[in-house]
């Protein structure tokens, strides 16, 4: 059977053209046609009953409108969206923009951007051409075989890691929940360090739209799993919660390429109630400092070796959180954490080390946990920005620190104090950087208006000042400048 173009009926009165293939991509709720373009995807459903659902015309039609953070609150989006929160978070998700009336209720959506299907050179095993990035390709043991392009690096899995929780984040916001969040819901391009959550089409709406789905293996909450089978109302569902569960289980996948749950211990000789009790009543966390009972024999980098920040975050999520879903911290938490970390980032000595970064938190260890091999620096410099406390002229508090090295971009958020590298900053280009020659390090200005040196002189654009230890002092002649502290390490 040959394709066949289509036309579909929009409820925005528009028309699209839709190929209708042989054997579609087909999921657990819906089948996919393309657009000629490949631009869009039409979605219909397998059921016709939940094609006929009003509960189901009603969520989609909530999603597609006063909840989307890809469509400005002028033009019928999310609350608190303008332009440019909407036009970036319209990266950060495929999000349905219409619905299907004729020939049959459906869904529109754009198409995944193209880094995120292989390409021609992913793998020279593996038939993989064309096919979407799932997370498992590159975390289970089919990583093995895609080409090293494709595999970033271990700060590209921290980006990755940013935007996800950042992606989470503005769903918690606005009140929604995903319900499903899994490598089959969020694709990720590790050589881009980059991801987009897709099937946003059954969001939960605690209170108004009830869960379609319970989840994925692996990725279920303990607590939804353990109460499967019993009454509705002991029964525990998808929300806000479990999202703060899966979003964690990824996360630690993407840093560490294993499971942060499945370990040598056996709870039952029955494999099926076995698996079911590993990631649900029973669930033990390989890295639990107090039950060592499900921790492998050898662990290649661990919690610990990621700094406070994210050593906090997994241990309260699969310690204390795993069994009791209100001590697991937020996706804000998640967000504000993994950019601490991501400015503790260093690169590794050894050429042939497979994650080419590390944290150095530990000024006095500086090792890389991956493959132990020593920093070659003579020395190390720690950043430490400030912020004057609001009213009182004087009073400094410590906003965040840095760990630099020769090229470390500097962008408007290390320099003012009110600017994060959220959604919200609206200028996102290097205006500084740090220059390291000979054990010595410099700031050198690209483009920033009154930035200033130690002694307190302006550096003008396109000239350098050296920074050396044990100074403090305002990065730029503004009252909402940062004020910065500098120490140099030797690590010989």
């Amino acid at each position: 059977m040959g394709n066949t173009i289509r036309r579909a009926l929009l409820m925005s009165g528009k028309e699209i053209e839709y190929v209708v293939t042989s054997n579609p991509p087909r999921g657990g709720m819906k089948y996919t046609y393309f657009t000629p373009d490949k631009k869009f995807v039409i979605q219909f459903f397998n059921n016709p009953e939940n094609a006929a659902d009003p509960a189901i015309h009603d969520r989609i039609q909530a999603i597609i409108g006063r909840y989307n953070p890809t469509v400005s609150e002028e033009k019928g989006g999310a609350a608190g969206n303008d332009e440019r929160t909407a036009a970036y978070f319209s990266k950060c998700y495929c999000w349905p923009v219409d619905i299907v009336v004729r020939p049959e209720f459906g869904i529109v959506s754009p198409s995944y951007p193209e880094n995120f299907f292989f390409g021609d050179n992913a793998s020279q095993i593996l038939q993989i051409k064309g096919k979407d990035k799932k997370s498992n390709w590159f975390t289970g043991k089919s990583r093995k075989y895609l080409n090293s392009s494709e595999l970033g690096d271990f700060r590209s899995m921290i980006q990755m890691s940013i935007l996800l929780s950042r992606a989470v984040r503005r769903l918690h916001q606005a009140g929604l929940a995903h319900s499903d969040l899994s490598p089959n819901n969020v694709l990720i391009d590790p050589r881009t360090g980059t991801c987009v959550v897709i099937d946003i089409d059954s969001l939960v709406v605690p209170g108004l739209f009830p869960p379609e789905v319970i989840g994925t293996r692996g990725y279920v909450a303990p607590e939804v799993l353990q109460t499967l089978g019993m009454e509705r109302k002991k029964r525990k569902f998808p929300g806000i919660q479990t999202d703060l569960h899966s979003m964690a289980v990824l996360i630690y996948e993407y840093i560490f390429l294993r499971h942060p749950l499945i370990g040598p211990k056996i709870y039952s000789q029955n494999p099926e109630e076995d698996d079911y009790l590993c990631l649900g009543e029973k669930a033990t966390f390989i890295e639990n400092p107090d039950d060592t009972s499900n921790r492998p024999e050898t662990l290649n980098g661990t919690v610990k070796n990621l700094g406070p920040y994210l050593e906090d975050l997994f241990i309260r999520t699969f310690c204390r959180g795993l069994h009791n879903p209100s001590e697991r911290p937020a996706a804000i938490e998640w967000e504000r954490g993994l950019v601490k970390t991501w400015n503790l980032i260093h690169s590794c000595s050894n050429p042939n080390c497979s994650k080419r970064y590390f944290i150095l938190y530990d000024i006095n260890n500086p090792v890389c946990p991956f493959c132990g091999t020593r920093i070659k620096n003579d020395t190390v410099l720690r950043l430490s920005f400030y912020a004057q406390r609001r009213g009182n002229p004087g009073r400094w508090y410590k906003v965040s620190e840095m760990i630099a090295e020769n090229n470390t971009p500097l962008c408007l958020w290390n320099f003012y104090s009110g600017v994060f590298p959220d959604e919200k900053a609206s200028d996102r280009e290097v205006k500084a950087y740090i220059r390291e020659k000979n054990g010595k390090y410099y700031l050198v200005n690209l483009s920033l208006e009154g930035l200033l040196s130690q002694d307190g002189s302006i550096v003008p654009a396109g000239y350098a000042s050296q920074i050396t230890g044990g100074t403090a002092f305002r990065l730029v002649r503004d009252k909402n400048s940062l004020l910065l502290r500098a120490e140099l390490f030797s690590v010989k």
